[in-house]
């Protein structure tokens, strides 16, 4: 909900400057890239859908699928209800049966979906870009056959809350969980190593001038062990402590090496130290290769006015919560979403992601 605020923004200014109100995201950026449930909004966004669509799509989303429990020895919610709307939702016609997979022409644009393979402890990383070597229609296990909805509900199977997606490819049998569990959980610079290193077969030119990156969090709550004298802690305060700290830790390190190696346009400090890198550090302007835009709130040290302050200890399916995060977007996309991130300097007609 965070996130869709920023990008209803973006959608904003790119319709003002085209003097176009039915513009869509789809008719100004060349390829989405998502993680979880980032890895939704990027299908919608490829898919050619306005952000209000979206948005629609996320308040039914949430009060069907964390309507009802289900074991807590197992999974805490069923998969059926988030499974049948991404079904729904991804058909090759408007309505139909028939699902639309990876290498659907209704995709408008590249897209980049994140999991993780359970069955091989490996992350993948899976897009429809044709030259791909795993896209190939001859092999058995061609991934632009994979329907997109089972794609979205494999990078969306985050433990505890959902099981994990099963999937045949090739005539074996993999078990697919939440990507978030990945390296990838901030999915930036796997998308442009996606478009730019000559083995994933895309080679697009990688330089200030010809590429520009716009990354977009989902807000951030630093994970922080509660305090105790050292020996007083235990291990169930140090095991739930673990996880959201890693994963933490490896979106901001993804971030960190955007923009050494990009010309970072706007961005946060990501610590007290090093600052926002947002003047040329270990490259210079020439050797960078990207512009980059990162959109982002610590949820800990912002409270927006007359709301509540998001609770560190809240749960992704906090359905309370809805509103919260709808104002702190709007607020956040109103004090830092400006034209000249969208179009930064030096930059003329060039793909972006």
């Amino acid at each position: 909900m965070f996130s869709l605020q920023i990008l209803r923004e973006i959608e904003k200014l790119f319709r003002g400057e085209r003097q176009r109100h039915d513009l869509v995201l789809a008719d100004e950026y060349d390829l989405f890239a998502g993680t979880s449930t980032g890895a939704i909004i990027a299908a919608c966004l490829s898919w050619g859908m306005p952000v209000d669509d979206i948005e629609e799509i996320y308040l039914t989303l949430g009060h069907k699928i964390f309507a009802k429990q289900y074991l807590f020895w197992k999974t805490k919610y069923r998969a059926k209800p988030i499974t049948q709307l991404l079904m729904e939702r991804f058909t090759e016609t408007p309505g139909g049966r028939e699902p639309a997979l990876l290498g659907s022409a209704r995709l408008r644009k590249l897209l980049v979906v994140v999991m993780r393979n359970a069955s091989t402890g490996s992350p993948w990383p899976v897009s429809n870009n044709p030259h791909a070597a795993f896209n190939d229609p001859s092999l058995p296990d061609c991934n632009l056959k994979i329907p997109l909805w089972q794609l979205l509900r494999a990078s969306t199977a985050a433990p505890y809350y959902f099981p994990p997606e099963k999937m045949q490819l090739g005539g074996q049998s993999f078990l697919f969980m939440d990507g978030g569990m990945t390296a990838f959980n901030n999915p930036t610079l796997i998308a442009v190593f996606m478009a730019t290193l000559p083995p994933y077969r895309l080679s697009w030119p990688a330089s200030r001038e010809q590429l520009h990156v716009v990354s977009i969090g989902t807000g951030d709550t630093r994970t922080k062990l509660r305090q105790h004298a050292a020996t007083d802690v235990k291990v169930w305060d140090a095991v739930p402590y673990m996880p959201p700290a890693l994963i933490g830790a490896s979106a901001v390190e993804q971030d960190l090496v955007c923009r050494v190696l990009g010309d970072c346009v706007h961005g946060a400090a990501l610590d007290s130290e090093i600052g926002a890198l947002d003047s040329p550090s270990l490259l210079a302007a020439h050797e960078q290769k990207f512009t980059y835009v990162r959109y982002d709130q610590a949820f800990d040290t912002y409270q927006p006015e007359g709301q509540k302050l998001l609770q560190a200890e809240a749960e992704l399916d906090d359905l309370k919560q809805i509103p919260v995060l709808q104002q702190m977007g709007r607020d956040y996309a109103s004090r830092h979403v400006r034209r000249d991130h969208l179009y930064p300097r030096s930059i003329g007609v060039i793909p972006r992601l």
